[in-house]
């Protein structure tokens, strides 16, 4: 018993060795713990226990070694809970270990075989190898019960038994290998076949020997004995015979390779996986040569009448066949044609009209898509009706996959499309508002340098004439001051226009500046909170600038006498966002947004920010809008 138990110990080590190498961490250290475990159990019976308890861990943390769900996780913590309990409290036996490590390793080997269908392909082989290596265990363990019962042998069952279970941490290492993991899916297939056979003969010779006849005594169970292992032998060989002989009758025929039934079965498995479509009519065009086509095999593919040699074994030079609308309506009809035909629609494929060939349109809807041609020597055997119910079925394969490809790909321009017309329009708007600020810029800096002086030269001179003009002294002072007072004003109303037009506060000074200064022009009571730590490119500030003044001026028209404005700005995680709210009248969202929505919303669609209105009657107005400014 400690032999077999080192021997298990042993392969887990294997199994962490070869994962940790693969670059399996995960699994590696999964592996390492069972290895421990069953180490720690072998020198020290008592903790045989936690041994279970760590194969059953293994086991739903497969195939990388890390339990991913809650459920995995409570019953990984259950097992090593109860292992606990049961090493401190309960007699530990070693039939009851092997019991519950080998029931531990079915319900393991049960959710490995339930996860195999639906894993990615590289989980997908890990998981079939260690599926394999459980169905060979489980009917090993059976093996052995039944020879005990049958011939006595091995007189003590549970070292065997423990002895068959390293058979799963090398189901692990042989996962990691590139060169054996290819094999996965045919391991986890002859495994069952192998399994179940060797199971049906078990059953057999128990219900024969042991139920309808008697016990075998003496030299019977040498006789037995031989049987037994006969037809374990007979079960084990069954499998690659009978592959050896079906290619022995194959090449009678005078054909190598796949048959016409595994090449079709083959690419349509392939068809359903994430194959490159080049690889896929490569695999094919080998595949129809291998089983169909000895003297070559190729595919042709194209639209409106105009095919290409896509692909071709052996390999042929690049070639085009243009047909008219009549010849693509009768070629896209046709199910399948040979030499006779060919002479007629398509005589550029006729190489020797007394070679036999094949050539399968490969339509969708009657919409001539593509061609799959089989050649086969002038001294070869003719196609039969199931070579041609093979190709034709091929054929109809590969249409449904060129329409399919041809919708992806336009679908694929159409987005290519869309995408470079958002970005477009996006720059078109950012031009639009970054010439309309450009523009505003312009007419303050005329306003300030040109009309603005002129207007103060006159306040000037008009304050000299009062002292020049003594003669009329009262009137003559009195609607000097007037005139020198309308001019004042007016150059107050020049300034505060080109304020309006671009801000200077808000191109030297910042966001917090600009908005503050909107107080004097705001009849509500106003306040300002800005949370800015840096200044943020000039377009940007601009957008939210004019945004939260057109929303305060929307509040200051139509959110009533009784209301206050209250502004924020505030930038985190990339994004510049503002607020303008006021407990005014509101109104209601639905029935439609003005002209100062819209340009609100278009100065900030442009720079790929987005602007929210929050309303209802009598609850106030809130104009939340955002800006992305990372980079």
């Amino acid at each position: 018993m400690i032999a077999a138990s080192a021997a298990v110990a042993a392969a887990w080590v294997l199994a962490a060795v070869t994962a940790l190498l693969a670059g399996r961490a995960g699994l590696a250290r999964t592996a390492g713990l069972v290895a421990l475990a069953q180490a720690a159990a072998t020198w020290w019976p008592v903790l045989a226990p936690l041994a279970v308890a760590a194969w059953l861990t293994c086991g739903l943390s497969l195939p990388d070694g890390v339990l991913r769900t809650p459920s995995r996780r409570v019953i990984a913590g259950l097992a090593w809970a109860g292992a606990a309990a049961w090493a401190a409290r309960l007699p530990v036996t070693p039939p009851a270990v092997v019991i519950a490590t080998a029931a531990g390793a079915l319900i393991a080997l049960a959710a490995t075989l339930a996860r195999c269908p639906s894993a990615p392909a590289p989980r997908r082989r890990t998981l079939q190898w260690i599926a394999a290596a459980g169905v060979v265990t489980a009917a090993a363990h059976v093996v052995i019960g039944a020879a005990h019962v049958l011939l006595g042998i091995p007189g003590d069952v549970l070292p065997w038994a423990l002895l068959a279970m390293a058979v799963l941490p090398a189901g692990i290492a042989l996962a990691q290998a590139p060169v054996t993991a290819r094999l996965a899916e045919r391991a986890l297939v002859e495994a069952v076949v192998m399994a179940g056979l060797a199971l049906l003969v078990v059953a057999v010779y128990l219900v024969v020997v042991v139920g309808l006849a008697r016990e075998p005594v003496g030299t019977e169970r040498e006789v037995l004995l031989a049987s037994v292992v006969a037809a374990l032998t007979a079960v084990v060989l069954a499998l690659p015979v009978r592959f050896r002989l079906v290619s022995l009758g194959v090449s009678l025929l005078g054909r190598r390779g796949q048959s016409p039934e595994e090449a079709l079965a083959s690419f349509g498995a392939r068809m359903s996986r994430a194959v490159p479509f080049d690889e896929l009519l490569l695999q094919l065009v080998e595949s129809l040569r291998a089983a169909l086509g000895q003297a070559g095999a190729e595919v042709w593919a194209g639209t409106d009448g105009v095919l290409h040699r896509q692909v071709s074994v052996p390999e042929r030079p690049a070639d085009v066949i243009t047909l008219t609308a009549k010849e693509r309506l009768v070629v896209g009809r046709t199910r399948i044609g040979g030499a006779a035909w060919l002479s007629v629609w398509l005589p550029a494929l006729v190489e020797d009209r007394e070679a036999p060939i094949r050539v399968a349109p490969a339509a969708h809807l009657g919409d001539l898509l593509g061609l799959l041609v089989v050649r086969r020597p002038r001294e070869g055997v003719e196609f039969s009706e199931e070579d041609d119910r093979v190709l034709i079925e091929l054929a109809r394969q590969v249409g449904l996959a060129l329409h399919n490809m041809r919708l992806d790909s336009a679908l694929q321009a159409s987005l290519e499309e869309l995408r470079q017309r958002n970005e477009e329009l996006q720059a078109s708007r950012l031009r639009i508002v970054t010439a309309a600020d450009a523009s505003r810029r312009a007419i303050e800096r005329d306003l300030h340098d040109g009309a603005q002086q002129h207007l103060v030269a006159l306040s000037v001179k008009l304050g000299l004439a009062r002292e020049i003009l003594k003669e009329d002294a009262a009137m003559a002072a009195e609607l000097m001051e007037e005139l020198r007072t309308d001019v004042q004003q007016a150059n107050a109303a020049f300034r505060e226009l080109a304020h309006g037009i671009y801000p200077p506060l808000l191109r030297n000074h910042g966001l917090g500046e600009a908005l503050r200064s909107v107080t004097r022009r705001v009849a509500l009571p106003y306040s300002v909170e800005v949370g800015l730590t840096r200044r943020y490119p000039e377009q940007v500030e601009a957008a939210v600038y004019f945004c939260c003044l057109e929303a305060i001026q929307n509040a200051g028209k139509h959110a009533g006498p009784g209301a206050s404005v209250e502004v924020r700005v505030t930038a985190e995680d990339g994004v510049l966002r503002f607020s303008v709210a006021d407990d005014g009248a509101g109104f209601d969202p639905g029935g439609g947004q003005g002209h100062g929505f819209v340009n609100m919303t278009d100065r900030l669609g442009a720079l790929g920010g987005r602007l929210f209105v929050e309303s209802a009657p009598g609850a106030g107005t809130t104009i939340r809008g955002e800006v992305p400014v990372d980079g």
